[in-house]
Order: structure tokens, then sequence, then C-alpha cells
């Protein structure tokens, strides 16, 4: 269990994020206050940690559920990644958006970093293309 005094440290230094009508795609992440360069701006007191599924795994589950996690985890030929979490929490990290021009990069699973200086309101946006290592296309 998180203590006052570790609440408190996180909501002064580590929250900059909210969530918001996106142009680009729906909803999106947008900085609710200007963030430095070099800031992972979605720390999180929450332990972001992945579960490794198959699509054997999947087996039996509700069509719903299975559509939650085509839109919400990360697949690639057979596997899955899965948040440990499970699909009744959300993490802010899946509402950022692709962009060409990014202001944010994935630097290790469940940790980015601001590339450059974000202003008050901007949409946090990442390059899937070279997060992922493949070209997406949206339409």
């Amino acid at each position: 269990m998180i203590d006052k005094d570790t609440l408190l440290k996180h909501l002064r230094e580590d929250v900059y994020c909210r969530i918001g009508a996106s142009h680009i795609h729906g909803v999106g992440v947008f900085a609710l206050r200007p963030i430095p360069k070099g800031v992972d701006p979605l720390k999180s007191l929450v332990p972001r940690d992945e579960v490794e599924l198959t699509s054997a795994d999947l087996e039996g589950l509700h069509e719903g559920v299975l559509a939650q996690m085509e839109k919400y985890c990360f697949f690639e030929g057979d596997q899955v990644l899965a948040s440990a979490n499970g699909l009744n929490t959300v993490d802010m990290a899946i509402y950022i958006n692709h962009s060409k021009s990014p202001n944010l990069r994935l630097v290790a699973p469940g940790k980015f970093e601001t590339i450059r200086a974000v202003k008050e309101d901007e949409e946090l946006v990442m390059d899937y293309d070279i997060t992922f290592g493949e070209t997406h296309h949206f339409d």
C-alpha cells in the first residue's frame, strides 16, 4: 500500500498528463502542465508489468473480451502481451497516439521519455513506426 508521503510526492513531481479528446484519433494524452525534455510523463505508482499469452491461451474467452484485447494489448504473431493488471484498469499510455512528429518515445517496456519540452495542453504523441518497428496506416 502506498503511504501518504509517497502519494503526495508523486502528485507534486510525477503527474503531468490528462486524457482528452484528440483530433488525431478520438482520445489522446495531453500535458496538464509544461513537461521538460527527458522526463517520463507517465510515471505511475502501479507496476506496468505484462504477461505473455498465446492465441491458444485466449481460446474460449468471450468475444467482447477478445475485442478489448485487440484494442489494448500488443499482438505479434502468436504472442500477446497483456497488462498484468487486467483489463479493468486503465493505463494512460494506451491512449498515446501516433505521429511522424513525436514528442515522446518508449525507452523500455512501460517507460517513456519526452524528446523535447512539451507545452501545457499539447498532445503527447510517439512514432509507432520507430517504436514498434513496422509501418502503421490508419483510416
